[in-house]
């Protein structure tokens, strides 16, 4: 009788297992896994459906990464802006959640329009340089805010370019395309105030 149900308890476990490590895994992975898990049922099995796939991959790749990234600047920059000690910090923070506010609602509709999942939390990435910042104080959490917000608009700018030439919706190429201007105009912002929070003492 023991032998008889020790395999649907491992069964059991096993599944309990997966799902533990699938509600603590990263966010952005699992809406690209869902993504592919589409793409795939969606084309043939064939060279030219595999061809497709890895188009549709690159696109919801793309909106997956954008989403979490345009939700880090949103989450991050409301903290900044309240707790900023420096005007160049608390001015960037305020623009930003602005714009990636607007930005963000665009991405969720243009994801439910193509039927893509995005993710709803911060990928594990956008949690670490959230977590950075966030347990900084002071000065030092100002410094590190305009650290990380000039290296992530530098990647934002490399992933959107990358995107506006290469997305094979059209839809998503446009919005990428459309939405690089103000990524380029953030970056030349952070570039240009970061020198004045730096020297601050």
């Amino acid at each position: 009788m023991k032998r008889i149900l020790l395999a649907p308890l491992c069964a059991v476990a096993l599944l309990a297992a997966t799902a533990s490590c699938t509600s603590n895994g990263d966010s952005v992975d699992q809406a690209q896994k869902t993504n592919e898990a589409r793409n795939e049922n969606a084309t043939a099995s064939t060279e030219m459906g595999d061809l497709k796939q890895d188009k549709l991959d690159f696109d919801s790749e793309f909106m997956t990464k954008a989403a979490s990234g345009g939700m880090l600047e949103v989450e991050l920059g409301k903290v900044v802006a309240n707790k900023a000690t420096t005007p160049e910090a608390k001015q960037v923070a305020e623009h930003m959640v602005a714009d990636h506010t607007k930005a963000n609602e665009e991405l969720k509709t243009l994801a439910s329009q193509k039927g893509l999942t995005i993710p709803s939390s911060l990928g594990s990435d956008q949690r670490d340089v959230y977590d950075d910042v966030t347990d900084e104080k002071g000065l030092d959490m100002d410094k590190k805010y305009m650290e990380e917000m000039e290296k992530d608009h530098q990647e934002d700018v490399q992933l959107f370019t990358e995107a506006s030439v290469r997305a094979t919706d059209p839809d998503i190429k446009a919005f990428a395309t459309k939405t690089l201007p103000v990524l380029k105009e953030h970056l030349a912002m952070v570039t240009k105030m970061k020198p004045a929070v730096e020297n601050r003492k």
